[in-house]
């Protein structure tokens, strides 16, 4: 089957942006798994590293952005980056479940996650932290990327944290459940068919 790879750029006046990925890199694919994160963000690189180990992909990502003005642009446009590309390297929904839930554990904290790969993009997130930062994010951008993400990859995404006391496992479990819902959703059929009753997504 052909292999689901994209590489883009993003360059704009706040951000420059590299973002290279590989769908198919799960245990048993029989491609090596390659994970290279630098955002600048030290708890944003451990996110987006979590989701792609997670989520079979590997993931080379290279963000220079205006953290000297904080850290809001990197946030949003790294995620919008990663959206797009995961979106080209997917190609036409065809072929593949669709749709994914997951559910993820870390200690005391449980999130779920559920995705909708239909080209109607959409997010709700409930994720109850309470903390300013973890790190050097902002804990207002967590939802947001998952927003920006959402939008420019075309995906239905709702994420809510069940319970957990402490932020860092909270948000950590929420990407990992990310990660295993679009595991689950992009596993090819074996098929060619369109998973809607439309016939076109």
């Amino acid at each position: 089957m052909a292999s689901r790879t994209a590489s883009i750029s993003r360059k704009t006046a706040e951000t420059d942006i590299q973002v290279d990925i590989n769908l198919d890199c799960a245990p048993g694919s029989g491609v090596q798994q390659v994970i290279n994160v630098s955002t600048g963000i030290g708890f944003l690189d451990h996110m987006y590293t979590a989701l792609a180990k997670h989520g079979g992909m590997s993931l080379t990502m290279k963000c220079k952005g205006d953290l000297w003005i904080d850290d809001h642009h990197t946030a949003e446009d790294s995620a919008i980056a990663l959206g797009t590309a995961f979106k080209e390297a997917l190609g036409e929904v065809r072929g593949i479940k669709r749709y994914g839930t997951a559910f993820a554990p870390l200690d005391e904290a449980l999130s779920r996650c559920v995705i909708d790969i239909c080209s109607r993009p959409y997010c709700v997130t409930e994720l109850g932290l309470k903390r300013e930062k973890i790190g050097e994010l902002s804990t207002e951008m967590i939802p947001h990327i998952f927003y920006s993400f959402a939008i420019a990859s075309g995906a239905t995404l709702h994420v809510d944290v069940l319970r957990g006391e402490n932020d860092h496992h909270r948000a950590e479990s929420a990407f990992k459940a990310v990660a295993l819902a679009i595991r689950q959703a992009i596993e090819r059929t074996g098929g060619n068919e369109v998973p809607s009753t439309k016939g076109v997504l």
